[in-house]
C-alpha cells in the first residue's frame, strides 16, 4: 500500500483563492475568526470555525456548529467558491515568509501507515478535540485541516518538485497576514505522480509535525483498509520550528525573592539589561517584575533522554513543577502558552499588565529533537513546538 497517492482535490479558483484562504482553525480563537471573517462570505473560515454564524454564546461542541459547517461547505459549492478537480494530482505547496521558503506536497496519505506508526506521531491527543474534528470531517464531508508532515530530505524529490515549479504557473498564490505567500502547483502528469510516489515508498517512516488531532480524527473516520488523509509533506531541512514559551499567573504564594531562590538552586540566574532571547539550548530567558534574566543550565544537568532532556521538560522538572507548583501541564489553569511567532514583548506585556507574574522564553525545540522522540515511540510535552510557517485553510482539500 503506497504511504501516500494523488488525488483529486476541493479548491477555489484563483480568482477567489484569496477570499478563501483563511489561517488553521486552531490558532485563531472563535472572535478573532469572527474579526477576520466579517464581511467576506467567501472566507474558508465559515467552514473551518462555522461557529462564527451562530450567536457567540453557542457551545463550541454544539450540533448545531456541525450542522452549519455542512450548509456551508454545500453554499461553497453551489456558489463555486470550491470545486473538486477532475483528474488526481499531486499539489506542490510552497511558502516564502520573511526570507524563508519551504517546498512540500499535498497528499492522500495512508491511514494504515498512520495506524501502524509508519507515519510517526510525538504528541498525546484529547478525545474532546479528537472527537471535535472526526465531526466536522463527517459534516462537511472532507478532510478540510491539513495535517503538516516533515519527511527526510531527497534530492531527486526535491530537484522534480523545484523542476516542475519553475516549468508551470501557480494555479493558485495567495497571501496570509502574518506576512507568508502561499502558491499550489498542480501536478497531473501520471508519470510525474508516479516518480513522487515511488520516492515517498522509499522513506522508512515520516513525522507529523502539525496536526495530531486531524491524523487521530482521521483514522476514527476511516472505514476501509485503504482510507486516507490530507497532509501537506516538507523536507526535514526545510521545517522552522520557533519557541514555545510560557506564562504563569501567579507564583504560588511565594514572594518574588523566595521565588528567585527556588530558582537559582536550578539555573545559574544573570540580570539582563533589557529583552534578549535565549540565545543557546539550555539558556532560558525570564522576564519577572520589569527586569529581563537569562538562566543557563548547568552542563551536567542534562539528562541522556530523549523527552527529559528536551528545554521545555527541564524546564518543568527544574522550575515549573518544584518550585510553582505546576503538576499538569496540560490542565493547569495557571500556566498559559505563547508562540515564538507573538514575540518576547508579548511576555513582558503579559507580566506589566497583570496577567501573569512570571514568563519563560525558550530556545526553539530542533528537528532532530522532535525526530528522536518519534523514534524512540515516546511522547513530547505539551507544547513543544511552534512550527512557522502556518499552512492555509481553503486552498486544498480531500474528498470523502
Amino acid at each position: 500500500m503506497s504511504l501516500i497517492k494523488p488525488f483529486s482535490a476541493l479548491m477555489p479558483p484563483a480568482a477567489k483563492a484569496q477570499q478563501v484562504a483563511a489561517p488553521p482553525y486552531d490558532v485563531l480563537s472563535s472572535d478573532e475568526a469572527r474579526q477576520m471573517a466579517a464581511g467576506n462570505p467567501d472566507s474558508f473560515l465559515h467552514i473551518s470555525k462555522p461557529e462564527i454564524d451562530l450567536p457567540p454564546d453557542t457551545a463550541p461542541y454544539a450540533a448545531e456548529v456541525y450542522a452549519r459547517a455542512k450548509s456551508n461547505m454545500a453554499d461553497f459549492l453551489a456558489r463555486g467558491t470550491l470545486g473538486r478537480r477532475d483528474r488526481p494530482a499531486y499539489y506542490i505547496y510552497q511558502i516564502d515568509k520573511k526570507g524563508h521558503r519551504q517546498t512540500g506536497i499535498a497528499a492522500a496519505a495512508s491511514v494504515m501507515a498512520y495506524r501502524e506508526g509508519r507515519i510517526r506521531r510525538h504528541e498525546f491527543t484529547r478525545p474532546d478535540k479528537e472527537t471535535d474534528r472526526v465531526r466536522q470531517i463527517e459534516a462537511v464531508g472532507a478532510h478540510t485541516g491539513l495535517v503538516m508532515t516533515a519527511h527526510p530530505t531527497d534530492d531527486d524529490l526535491a530537484a522534480h518538485l523545484e523542476s516542475w515549479a519553475r516549468a508551470h504557473k501557480p494555479a493558485l498564490v495567495v497571501d496570509l497576514p502574518d506576512g507568508s505567500r502561499h502558491r499550489i502547483t498542480i501536478i497531473e502528469e501520471p508519470d510525474d505522480c508516479r516518480t513522487i510516489t515511488e520516492i515517498f515508498d522509499s522513506f522508512s517512516h515520516i513525522y507529523i509535525a502539525d496536526g495530531h488531532h486531524r491524523s487521530a480524527a482521521a483514522a476514527r473516520v476511516s472505514r476501509d483498509t485503504d482510507g486516507r488523509f490530507l497532509i501537506v509533506s516538507f523536507p526535514c531541512d526545510e521545517m522552522r520550528i520557533l519557541d514555545y514559551n510560557r506564562t504563569v499567573r501567579d507564583l504560588g504564594g511565594l514572594s518574588a525573592d523566595i521565588f528567585l531562590a527556588g530558582v537559582k538552586k536550578a539555573y545559574r540566574i544573570d540580570a539582563l539589561k533589557g529583552e534578549e532571547p535565549p540565545r543557546r539550548k539550555g539558556d532560558v530567558a525570564m522576564y519577572l517584575d520589569g527586569i529581563w534574566y537569562r538562566l543557563r543550565l548547568p552542563a551536567d544537568a542534562r539528562p541522556d533522554d530523549p523527552v527529559n532532556g528536551l528545554d521545555v521538560s527541564l524546564l518543568t522538572t527544574r522550575i515549573l513543577s518544584p518550585v510553582l507548583g505546576i503538576q499538569d501541564m496540560r490542565a493547569d489553569p495557571r500556566i498559559d502558552f505563547v508562540g515564538g511567532s507573538r514575540g518576547l514583548h508579548t511576555l513582558s506585556a503579559r507580566v506589566d499588565s497583570g496577567a501573569a507574574a512570571v514568563a519563560f522564553a525558550l530556545f526553539p525545540t530542533a528537528m532532530a529533537e522532535l525526530t528522536a522522540v518519534a523514534d524512540a515511540g515516546m511522547i513530547m510535552p505539551p507544547k513543544s513546538t511552534w512550527f512557522d510557517p502556518k499552512l492555509a485553510d481553503g486552498l486544498v482539500a480531500l474528498p470523502l
